[in-house]
């Protein structure tokens, strides 16, 4: 852009060259406009031919001031400059080819300047420029309507206020709405504007949007644009976007129960909550139907502003329908909204035995659960340790002990409202006489020792615990059980006759004998059992040496038969032994098999055994 007027510029002087050049008399030729940004330099060039290329004797430069005079800024001759203005001290210069440079620009220097050529006999000409000075503003400030419009508002009310401060020449301003730009409309749209020219020469620019708004504008974003010239083109620089508060009544209420009504239970705390879509809200009122279409004021217990009324611990007769009533201030109409609230619950849980006359053991016993409640129902049966026993609302026990005896509870659930259960318990008592399950017997003691005396029983009615020997007793009870720790010193008469432990109820006695051994019996069978095996590791050791000199040769073999050792023409390193028997009936039981039957006589013939080696 600045080389393309570079260029017109040279090209404009070329052209005034050749105008000059051409001439008959003095010409003078200058720009008709320069353009200069406050706090720049402004360059005034100023051309002029002579004919016959004869020299100029002088050149003035002037401005022309608000009252239309010429003020001399300096005079030139030859070589010598004469600055004659005191404003422009300081910041004149006059170049070779006689351009007159002014430096520091204001917007004050934004006037008109002249340059005058004198040239002897051929008179003197002039000619003029318009200096252009121009300052960019700084950015738009925009301020919202802080108190609120309403859109039942009979005046056009002020939507917000542009302000663009320190430029020059003054811009421009026009307002938009969601990006788009509003014009002046009768009755329904105003811009009017304030110019104001600031000590330093710069404007201030002020515009004011007045405007109607609806509902929907309670969402709408609203600038202004400054519009302004900078070398020869128009810019713009936009404002923040800024929101307005719209005042308009409720069309609309919905009352609604947080959390869901379909899942509310009793002791659940809830919020009714009633809303509205006007601006502001309207004041709140709360109501519950009674009967015969009355209605109870809950207001109180609500907060009216927020809308919102809350209920603690709701139960069964919290149940039913609640209305919001909303009242405009501005307009003073009223609205309305039920809701019907539905808390769930479980109640009157029983549980009925069968048969419900006192148990006894090997009985059986059919438990049976109900409950009321507005949503189905679930049963589950558990043991006094909380395991689940059982599903259904019944539980059938057989072959009852006092084993079985127990605290059982049926848990009703709502499977629909998470949460929602309730619980019964029911005693299931088996009774019977005692029965003694543990005793401390046989005991070993020693004379006169400290000894515990152990008798553990179960049964229901509780029973008691009695002793046939004096001592200290504690009992310790756990369910249906029961049991006697009987500390005694021993002596010979409880060493002899031992202790009886009797457990007795209304249901019958039940006894068991508590043998007490001296510690020396087990010592001397002791003594006996190692004994023996001593005498066994003898014998072992004794039949090991035997078998070993048999297999050496050194303990010959003797028969009840005759043995014939003879030596026919045999060498003499050879020994042949025969044996022969002539009582094989009597040999027959000597030559037995390892498995203890006796061989046969064919078995039992001839034997040789080789001495040689």
């Amino acid at each position: 852009m600045a080389g393309g007027r570079r260029a017109a510029g040279l090209a404009l002087g070329w052209g005034c060259c050749l105008l000059l050049c051409c001439a008959s008399k003095l010409e003078v030729s200058m720009p008709a406009v320069v353009e200069v940004e406050s706090g720049g330099t402004a360059r005034i060039e100023c051309n002029f031919y002579i004919p016959g290329n004869d020299s100029y004797t002088y050149i003035n430069w002037f401005y022309i001031d608000h009252r239309n005079n010429r003020v001399r800024l300096c005079h030139i001759t030859g070589s010598e400059i004469l600055e004659e203005n005191a404003d422009y001290k300081g910041r004149l210069s006059v170049g070779e080819d006689k351009a007159l440079s002014i430096s520091r620009v204001t917007v004050l220097d934004a006037r008109t300047f002249v340059c005058q050529v004198g040239a002897g006999s051929h008179g003197e000409g002039e000619n003029r420029t318009e200096l252009h000075v121009y300052k960019v503003p700084e950015a738009p400030e925009i301020t919202a309507n802080p108190g609120g419009i309403s859109v039942q508002s009979s005046d056009i009310p002020q939507i917000a206020q542009c302000v663009s401060r320190n430029s020059f020449p003054h811009p421009n301003i026009t307002w938009h709405k969601n990006g788009e730009k509003l014009q002046p409309e009768d009755k329904m749209v105003k811009i009017p504007t304030t110019l104001t020219r600031e000590s330093s020469g710069l404007y201030t620019v002020s515009s004011t949007l007045f405007a109607h708004v609806t509902r929907e504008d309670r969402n709408s974003l609203y600038y202004c644009t400054v519009h302004y010239w900078l070398r020869g083109q128009i810019r713009t620089v936009e404002s923040q976007r800024v929101n307005v508060t719209v005042f308009y009544p409720a069309e609309h209420v919905k009352l609604q129960v947080m959390p869901s009504s379909a899942l509310v239970k009793e002791g659940d705390d809830i919020k009714l909550v009633c809303e509205a879509d006007g601006n502001p809200a309207p004041v709140f009122s709360f109501y519950k139907r009674e009967l015969e279409n009355s209605w109870q004021d809950l207001t109180s217990l609500a907060d009216t502003n927020s809308g919102v009324l809350n209920l603690h611990g709701v139960n069964k007769s919290s149940s039913g329908l609640y209305r919001c009533q909303t009242l405009d201030l501005d307009d003073m109409r009223q609205m309305e909204k039920d809701v019907e609230l539905v808390v769930n619950y479980i109640e009157g849980v029983r549980v009925k035995m069968e048969p419900s006359s006192p148990l006894q053991e090997g009985d059986s016993v059919r438990l049976s659960c109900d409950a009321h409640s507005p949503v189905a129902l679930d049963y589950q049966w558990r043991d006094e340790k909380g395991r689940k026993v059982a599903e259904g609302n019944q539980l059938f026990l057989s072959n009852l002990t006092f084993e079985t005896s127990s605290n059982f509870s049926c848990k009703v659930i709502a499977p629909s409202v998470p949460g929602l259960e309730r619980s019964k318990q029911v005693a299931v008592a088996v009774q019977g006489k005692p029965r003694i399950v543990a005793i401390s017997s046989p005991l070993y003691v020693r004379q006169d020792e400290v000894v515990n005396l152990t008798c553990k029983a179960i049964a229901f009615p509780r029973p008691s615990v009695h002793w046939n020997v004096n001592g200290t007793a504690h009992e310790y009870v756990e369910n249906q059980h029961i049991a006697s720790n009987l500390t005694v010193r021993v002596n010979h008469d409880l060493l002899q006759a031992g202790a009886m432990c009797r457990v007795s109820n209304a249901l019958g006695v039940s006894e068991k004998h508590i043998q007490l051994l001296d510690q020396k019996t087990p010592e001397s069978k002791g003594v006996i059992i190692v004994a023996i095996i001593v005498c066994i590791l003898v014998v072992a050791v004794l039949g090991s040496v035997i078998y070993f000199l048999h297999k050496k040769g050194k303990i010959p073999c003797g028969r009840a038969g005759k043995q014939d050792i003879t030596k026919p023409e045999a060498r003499k390193d050879k020994i042949v032994v025969e044996v022969k028997s002539d009582k094989l009936s009597e040999e027959a039981g000597l030559l037995q098999g390892a498995n203890g039957e006796k061989r046969s006589a064919a078995d039992q013939s001839e034997k040789y055994i080789d001495l040689r080696n």
